[in-house]
């Protein structure tokens, strides 16, 4: 089928990145929050992000202009237009508010309209509204989005072989570079990432080493191009806690276990970057 408009729910960090690479590809996006100001915030770091573009000489004014001008605001998913022929909801990892989401979305959008779930850890099958199985599919973007190349295409247990390549062709038409994951918890990145994360505060929690230390050992002893502390707090400590409780319920297997010092931060409001204070006070 041939996609032209897209709605993206959700204009956070991730909602925004996917909505501008899209609109920059000359797609028509339904940018989709709970008010006009989450909305207006996240189309001015999609300025800010094409100026840097322009800077780098990778895009040019008029082209930063029917970027921005291919961005409709909506306030509410219960008012995106029916003539959407794909959903990409990019909320926060909670698989209730997601769910919830889905359950309003496939009332309104026709049957033939691909949904897609932006979400890094949870199962996709889970997820997948029954009555829309065959259309539901992961499309899991890297942060920052405009920057990242690769995007995890995860089929549920009953995504269809359409829908697959549907997509697949769609993030390639992007300048993307889609890999097919199985539907496991955290599929590949977060799966490898986050355990890494993780025992690097384990390893902080025991006294081995500060976390300049310790990330400066990743940085020039594994060419990191940054430190796992600080990729932490760059990620937010409430969704690497989160990652990593998907993956240890997934699992079910201790290996997965949250550090007691990265769940007693979440708890104390200390999530990084966002907050001003993580591993790091910003």
């Amino acid at each position: 089928m041939a996609i032209k408009n897209i709605a993206v729910i959700g204009s956070g960090t991730m909602g925004n990145g996917i909505a501008h690479v899209f609109a920059q590809h000359d797609y028509t996006v339904f940018l989709v929050d709970t008010n006009i100001q989450l909305i207006d915030k996240a189309i001015g770091t999609i300025s800010n992000n094409l100026d840097r573009q322009i800077k780098k000489g990778t895009l040019n004014e008029l082209q930063k202009e029917v970027t921005l001008n291919n961005i409709v605001k909506i306030v509410g998913h219960q008012n995106i237009p029916e003539n959407i022929d794909l959903v990409i909801e990019a909320v926060f990892e909670s698989k209730e508010v997601k769910k919830n989401i889905w359950t309003d979305i496939t009332e309104k959008v026709s049957q033939e309209c691909i949904l897609s779930t932006n979400t890094s850890s949870i199962s996709i099958t889970e997820l997948s509204p029954k009555s829309r199985s065959g259309k539901f599919i992961g499309m899991h973007f890297m942060n920052p989005v405009p920057v990242m190349k690769l995007v995890e295409i995860i089929r549920g247990y009953s995504t269809s072989d359409e829908t697959f390549q549907t997509i697949k062709d769609l993030t390639l038409k992007i300048d993307k570079v889609p890999v097919e994951v199985k539907d496991y918890p955290g599929f590949v990145s977060n799966r490898i990432l986050m355990p890494m994360i993780n025992e690097a505060i384990f390893t902080l929690n025991e006294g081995v080493a500060s976390a300049e230390d310790i990330d400066t050992v990743m940085k020039l002893g594994m060419n990191h191009p940054m430190g796992p502390l600080t990729l932490a707090d760059y990620i937010g400590l409430d969704v690497c806690l989160s990652i990593m409780e998907v993956l240890y319920d997934g699992f079910n297997d201790s290996k997965y276990r949250p550090c007691p010092l990265l769940k007693k931060m979440v708890a104390a409001g200390k999530l990084g970057k966002k907050s001003g204070e993580g591993f790091y006070k910003y």
